[in-house]
């Protein structure tokens, strides 16, 4: 799912810690999901940003030529915006929308089925 298409929160929102655990069966299953959604997602927005900026960077170091870019600015902007990848994460688990497998549980219902 695009993190810019979103309809997560962009502030903290209370969930009953039970909805997290429905899917699972285990809380720290879930923590652990939804942490490795959000890094993929924090790894995918910086990257996104610094394309954008790398447009903007300046072939010389001089202070003297420093100045402020107005799309830059708006560009920084929209990304402060936008809803942190934890929430993000948060959001798409509990909608059912992350992927995921667990190999140690394949493996014991491979060892199960064959008994």
């Amino acid at each position: 799912m695009d993190y810019k298409k979103s309809k997560a929160p962009t502030n903290t929102v209370t969930h009953n810690l039970m909805d997290f655990c429905e899917e699972t069966g285990n809380i720290y299953e879930s923590v652990v999901i939804m942490s490795k959604r959000a890094n993929q997602i924090a790894s995918q927005m910086k990257e996104d940003l610094s394309k954008k900026l790398k447009e903007f960077a300046s072939t010389s170091d001089n202070l003297e030529e420093t100045f402020e870019n107005r799309e830059q600015i708006e560009i920084s902007r929209y990304y402060e915006k936008l809803p942190k990848p934890t929430l993000i994460a948060a959001d798409e688990f509990l909608r059912g929308r992350v992927y995921y497998r667990n190999p140690a549980k394949e493996k014991e219902k491979i060892g199960q089925a064959s008994l």
